[in-house]
């Protein structure tokens, strides 16, 4: 196979995973990265993970020079540069509006001067905001919401008009979005300006809503990334991981290979042109059951996770994946199971260096009064 791919955020947790799924399968590989030291580190050297088959092009994806650079004699593009993190996406907007959002444009008026045979760009299952629930008379229910008074008295749960509680279910791709947060706002603004134009100038898009990734080369240091990594961080320094609320939210945890063959899966098939697909496992844990399994496979059971009791705002309480329509038009089926997984990441751990920077972000998020 002689086609040339290009990864923007090609450097990074997933972007070097599919890479390396990329070259197995036969392609050219080129990644572009502005090797963010938030995720890099201050040193922002190449890192030692990326399969050295793979072309680095060192550059922001708003700089329309370096983004012409990186896509000469590409043949398909994977959008994954984002600015990453709900938290911060509260207070530092025009840093994610930016990234995400002109970012995306920036590539995409790239694309309409030069295009590509496919374009597959990584949305998130943070647009659903809370998930699909059903009510006590058994009828499914969209767009609930909590207050913040009743965040205030401790009442997590969403409910009803009448004040019952709500059952969560697997969401769908046909959830209408429900944006709580700017990092929300941004991927969906991703979503839609790479299908809209994929329609207009007729080249293949596709959007795929990432639910929670977990795996091997995650920042550990990057305390916006994902709550597998952050608590890794928070044990591996002998601190409790610290959870929000009361930690029975549940979230959908989705390896990164899983996530890496989906990548693959949307881009070698017709029928995904123009479609949204969700990317998860498909089935529900609880955070607070996450932080206690992540300190058995870390040999640090007896660290107990801290719950906090306070909430953040922009988040949601439940939601996790119908993976319905990635399987029956993808054939996508996840592979890794959670214990494997775990144990596989719980191996990768010991040989990276984890500051934790938690307790900072807990603190410039109670400064501004977005945790509570």
């Amino acid at each position: 196979m002689n086609k040339t791919i290009l990864i923007t955020g090609g450097a990074g947790f997933i972007g070097s995973h599919l890479a390396d799924e990329l070259l197995r399968r036969g392609y050219r590989v080129r990644a572009l990265d502005n090797l963010s030291p938030q995720v890099h580190g201050e040193e922002r050297r190449r890192p030692r993970y990326l399969d050295p088959d793979v072309e680095l092009v060192e550059g922001d994806v708003r700089d329309p020079l370096a983004v012409a650079k990186a896509l000469a004699g590409v043949d398909g593009v994977f959008h994954l540069a984002a600015a990453v993190g709900v938290g911060q996406s509260m207070y530092r907007i025009a840093d994610y509006t930016a990234v995400n959002n002109l970012g995306t444009a920036v590539l995409l008026e790239a694309l309409i001067k030069r295009p590509v045979e496919k374009l597959v760009v990584a949305s998130s299952m943070s647009i659903y905001g809370e998930g699909l629930y059903r009510d006590a008379d058994g009828g499914l229910m969209s767009g609930a919401r909590r207050s913040r008074a009743q965040l205030k008295r401790g009442e997590w749960e969403p409910r009803d008009a009448h004040g019952r509680p709500l059952t969560p279910v697997a969401t769908p791709e046909t959830k209408a979005p429900d944006l709580a947060s700017v990092y929300a706002l941004s991927k969906y603004d991703q979503e839609r300006l790479c299908l809209m134009s994929g329609e207009a100038y007729g080249f293949a898009a596709t959007a795929l809503r990432f639910f929670n990734v977990y795996g091997p080369r995650q920042a550990l240091s990057n305390p916006y990334t994902g709550v597998l990594a952050i608590f890794a961080s928070r044990l591996l320094n002998d601190n409790p991981p610290l959870i929000f609320e009361d930690g029975n939210q549940q979230r959908d945890f989705v390896s990164v290979y899983d996530i890496a063959r989906a990548c693959l899966l949307a881009y070698e098939s017709d029928a995904a042109s123009g479609e949204v697909f969700n990317i998860g496992s498909g089935n529900a844990y609880s955070i607070r059951a996450i932080a206690e399994r992540m300190g058995e496979v870390l040999g640090k059971p007896r660290i107990v996770p801290e719950i906090s009791g306070q909430y953040r705002v922009g988040d949601i309480r439940h939601c996790f994946a119908d993976i319905g329509k990635a399987r029956s038009v993808l054939g996508f089926a996840p592979s890794v199971r959670l214990e494997d997984g775990l144990r596989e990441l719980a191996e990768w751990l010991p040989q990276e260096r984890a500051e934790d920077h938690v307790g900072r972000a807990r603190e410039e998020l109670i400064a501004r009064g977005l945790a509570i």
